[in-house]
Order: C-alpha cells, then structure tokens, then sequence
C-alpha cells in the first residue's frame, strides 16, 4: 500500500468531498473548509479544510460564528497533515479544547483476516434493533466510563431507514454483552470506517477484539470496498497494527462550543 497515495484518497473521498452521516445533516463548502450541520441530536463540525497562514484565523472565526449563531457544539477534526501547520495553536487560541489525539490507521480489506472465531465461550450476535443498542450502550458505560450519548440516537435512526449503512456487532458470554462494535460505510467510496470497539475491562486480552474486526472486514469485502479505516486510541492501535493496519496520520478533535465553557 502506497501511504501518501492512500492518505490523498481518503482526504478526498471522506473529507473534501464528505457526505451527510444522518437524517437532517447538511454539507456545506464554505470559508475554505467542509462542515456538516446537524440538529442538536447530531454531529456538527469541520471535517477538511484547505487553509494557509493568510486565511486560517478568518476561516475559524467563521466557524465559530456560524456554530454559536446556531447554539451548538461543534468539532474541529484536525489531522496531523492539514496546514497551516499551527492550526492547532489557532484552534486552542479561538477557544477550542482539544481531546486525546487518535492515531489514523488504514488496512487494505484483502490483507486482512475475515474468519478469526471468538475465543471459547463467547458467540458473535449481530445489532439489528434497539434491544441490540441497547446491549452496546451497557458495553459502552462498563468499557469506557460514558454512554453512547448521540451514538444512541444516530444508531436508533439508522437502524429505522438504513440498517444496511452502520453494521454492529455484540460479543457475549451468555447473555451477558462483553465488547462491542460498528462500522459504518461511505457508497460511492473505497473506505469502511470501524468505530466504537470496546471490551469490558476483565475481558480484555482474550482475542475478542480481533474477533470483532474479522467480522466486520468480512462485512466490508463483501460489499466491495477496498479499505478499511480506523481513528485508533493508544489501546487498540498495537492490536490493529499486529493485524495489518498501517498508520497515515494523527487526528485531534478540537470541541467547541457551550459544552466547554467556551
């Protein structure tokens, strides 16, 4: 896989040229980047933007004008390539705080494994209702210590127009959720994106998660694409990248908004 071929494709197919994540979300190109607007039970942010030293603090203050003109609290999703290089520092001084970096990890589908069985005792149940969000979110609170928060409702909706478009997958030791997990796919592009992978901390280390991964990738081949794409916290990045993912890049969100104090 060529890395700067790979990070130019996805720049351009799910940033540049992003699309709608959800009922009532709106795409707009405007001030030199592209934001999607949601209702208050959405995601809202910049998802690329094409800026330099003479343009990024107009561009921001834009953002922010066009964000809190509406009441929300909106994302400013920063990778580690996107200039000007001080972008960070004129986030920060705009009043943004940023979250924990996450690393950008992509694997190509076919060198990826699709069959790795959950280790004994545990099956695999697809999340095909809100009895099966609901599971996930239980997952959720025990593995990281939050809810699912808008996820909930994004995959509540999902589920009632497009169940084909965010795949979800629970692992349970009998009936009890231990680790959970989503992709969610992009038509018209080469990339799936694995989202919300987690375990429950004493079922960490048993190979459930890889497990997870597998069934996903199974998912994404048989739908043609050709990667898959991953925003990897410190936890899960030696895992994916013993499983062939390779790092392209970093990705910080920096939060704006009333949430924040700001």
């Amino acid at each position: 896989m060529d890395h700067q071929t790979v990070l130019s494709l996805f720049d351009r197919q799910i940033r540049r040229d992003a699309k709608p994540d959800g009922l009532g979300a709106r795409v707009e190109r405007v001030d030199g980047v592209v934001r999607q607007t949601c209702a208050a039970d959405g995601w809202s942010g910049v998802v690329w933007s094409d800026l330099d030293e003479s343009s990024a603090d107009a561009a921001i203050a834009a953002q922010v004008r066009h964000f809190t003109e509406l009441g929300r609290e909106f994302e400013w999703k920063v990778y580690g390539h996107d200039l000007p290089s001080d972008l960070p520092r004129r986030l920060t001084a705009a009043g943004f705080v940023p979250e924990p970096v996450e690393t950008l990890l992509v694997a190509e589908v076919a060198d990826l494994p699709t069959d790795v069985p959950p280790p004994e005792g545990i099956r695999l149940l697809p999340v095909t209702d809100e009895a099966g969000v609901g599971l996930m979110a239980e997952v959720h609170d025990k593995a990281f210590g939050r809810s699912l928060g808008l996820t909930w409702d994004q995959l509540l909706a999902q589920l009632a127009t497009d169940p084909d478009a965010v795949p979800a997958v629970l692992a349970l030791a009998g009936d009890v959720p231990v680790s959970a997990a989503r992709m969610e796919t992009h038509p018209g592009t080469d990339f799936a994106s694995l989202w919300g992978g987690g375990t429950v901390a004493e079922w960490r280390g048993r190979g459930i998660y890889r497990s997870l991964v597998a069934f996903r990738t199974r998912i994404a081949a048989e739908r043609g694409y050709r990667y898959l794409q991953v925003d990897a916290s410190s936890m899960s990045r030696p895992i994916l990248e013993r499983l062939g993912f390779a790092a392209l890049s970093t990705t910080t969100p920096y939060v704006h908004g009333a949430a924040r104090g700001a």
